[in-house]
């Protein structure tokens, strides 16, 4: 299983990313969920966004309203859409794919100007 991220970039503070994640090697209908992570500079790594085999979603507190996660079975891709972005968003954000085990992508960097 391999997951490769893309997406990330600079933009100003109100803008807008979307993050891509693409996955292979493994069944869509095998997984049991797609995530998003962060991790900021100095800072632990933080669960973005989740969305399960069911479609049902879940989000960090601090997005809620300005990024959505979504996920194309027929593409095996999970995205993000953020909007509104603020700098506090900044980070290397990360895709994971939940099957028996934790499987990562390797980040791509979002970095929001003031």
């Amino acid at each position: 299983v391999q997951l490769q991220a893309s997406g990330g970039g600079l933009v100003q503070a109100g803008g807008s990313l979307r993050l891509s994640c693409e996955y292979y090697g493994i069944s869509s209908g095998s997984i049991i969920s797609l995530s998003w992570y962060r991790q900021a500079p100095g800072k632990q790594r933080e669960l973005v966004a989740r969305i399960s085999r069911y479609g049902s979603t879940n989000y960090l507190d601090s997005v809620k309203g300005r990024f959505t996660i979504s996920r194309d079975n027929t593409r095996n891709t999970v995205d993000l859409q953020m909007n509104n972005l603020k700098p506090e968003d900044t980070a290397i954000y990360y895709c994971k794919l939940q099957l028996g085990r934790d499987y990562w992508g390797q980040g791509t960097l979002v970095t929001v100007s003031s």
